[in-house]
């Protein structure tokens, strides 16, 4: 009988212990029945001789009765506390059916043929495409296309929630040192700055230097007052500083309309034999490299920069957040219709479906090859886990109303079989 107070045991254990206690009430009354009758007969055998056939049948029964309640009894504990050998089997040997089950389990169902002839005829990805394709039943009863990114929103809401920003931002800065910072750039941009530069793919950018340098010229006049005659002598008089600097402005704006208007400016060369040469020394001029490299390093360890990254992060966290928790966003919505659309794909295209298919059994056979033993494992160890006492009571509950009957059967049995005895030793041996 369990030990473990009703209150503390499960609805479906309490049925189970209420189903126990009436089947071994019953097993107990036929075994009292049959003693109270073999008493009976035993008693008045002698004024009528026909009672020795019930005496005979209820012997037999008693005896079935007390052998399988006995043998009952043994599996689960010592029969009236008695230490008597190979009793109390399932307390006693606990470990070694854990062991056996994970044995048995491992060797008949976690098999790689087994798993693959399993799923070969079971429509995975079919089922999953007919249910993820469903639509919505009314505006109280979301789509399972939308129920499940709503779900995948939770999950990746609360992933960002548990990221650390620190811990987040120390990972870019180190991804960014490693793929960034630390390989050399100075090669690649002097070949790429080379190909722009033969291909003349250059030309549009100078075109809008020069067109916002000449525009920037026209609007800023008065940047040039006091540009060049602040650094006259004082004997100059001043009417010759307003002269040098609108020559100086107005020669400024003249060369840069000359470029501007000549695609083959001689400025414009200089510039593309600039570019020219500073392809060429990124990469093969060390000292240029270096310079290079270490004008990159100096930009992405300026304070400014990192801070920028930080407030990067933080926006976009922020803003997935926000996306993720709104039903409505255009995230949520397309995360939803993008799952509709995987789901019709799985439901109605037979290709799709072989080759999801495909690649579902072979990574189920490949984990059950691979890990078979490890979760076959799982029912050992939480079986050697498991209290004697209560893994007992457990399997008590579980077979224990089943094995009752075991005590009846055994009671009709040996009634039957006393009786059969009897009638035959009766019937053949003569009277002494």
């Amino acid at each position: 009988m369990s030990r473990t107070p009703m209150a503390l045991l499960s609805p479906a254990d309490q049925e189970r212990l209420r189903g126990l206690r009436r089947m071994k009430a019953v097993a107990l009354g036929a075994l009292i029945f049959m003693a109270v009758v073999f008493v009976i007969a035993f008693a008045l055998e002698h004024r009528y001789p026909w009672l020795a056939y019930v005496r005979a049948a209820t012997e037999g029964g008693m005896v079935g009765a007390l052998a399988d309640w006995f043998a009952v009894t043994a599996l689960f504990r010592h029969p009236l506390g008695a230490p008597i050998p190979h009793t109390a089997i399932i307390p006693h040997r606990k470990d070694e059916i854990g062991r056996s089950l994970g044995e048995f389990v491992e060797t008949n169902f976690l098999s790689g043929d087994v798993v693959r002839e399993k799923l070969s005829r079971t429509a995975l990805s079919q089922r999953l495409g007919e249910w993820l394709a469903a639509p919505s039943l009314g505006p109280a009863t979301p789509s399972h296309a939308e129920r499940v990114s709503a779900e995948a929103a939770t999950a990746a809401s609360a992933v960002l929630r548990a990221l650390s920003d620190d811990d987040v931002q120390e990972l870019i800065a180190d991804l960014a040192r490693e793929h960034l910072v630390e390989p050399d750039w100075a090669p690649s941009a002097g070949g790429w700055l080379e190909r722009i530069v033969e291909a003349d793919a250059h030309r549009g950018a100078v075109d809008l230097a020069v067109d916002s340098i000449t525009g920037w010229l026209h609007a800023n006049a008065h940047t040039f007052q006091g540009l060049v005659s602040r650094r006259l002598p004082g004997w100059v008089p001043r009417l010759a500083h307003r002269f040098v600097d609108e020559t100086v402005y107005h020669e400024a704006v003249r060369f840069a309309e000359a470029v501007q208007a000549d695609p083959h400016h001689p400025a414009r060369a200089a510039l593309d034999g600039y570019l020219a040469r500073l392809a060429d020394r990124l990469q093969h001029d060390p000292d240029m490299r270096e310079r290079f490299e270490g004008a990159k390093a100096a930009v992405f360890d300026s304070p400014r920069v990192v801070a920028l990254a930080a407030q990067a992060w933080e926006t976009a966290k922020n803003g997935l957040l926000a996306a993720l928790a709104d039903p409505e966003s255009g995230l949520r919505r397309r995360a939803a219709s993008a799952v509709a659309e995987i789901g019709q794909r799985l439901a109605t295209e037979p290709v799709l479906q072989a080759r999801v298919d495909g690649w579902v059994t072979d990574a189920a056979v490949f984990l059950v090859d691979r890990y078979r033993h490890d979760i076959a494992s799982i029912i050992t160890d939480t079986v050697e886990k498991w209290d004697a006492a209560e893994t007992t009571e457990k399997i008590e509950l579980m077979v224990g109303r089943d094995l009752q009957y075991i005590r009846l059967n055994g009671t009709v049995v040996g009634a039957l079989a006393g009786l059969a005895i009897f009638a035959v030793a009766h019937a053949v041996i003569p009277a002494g």
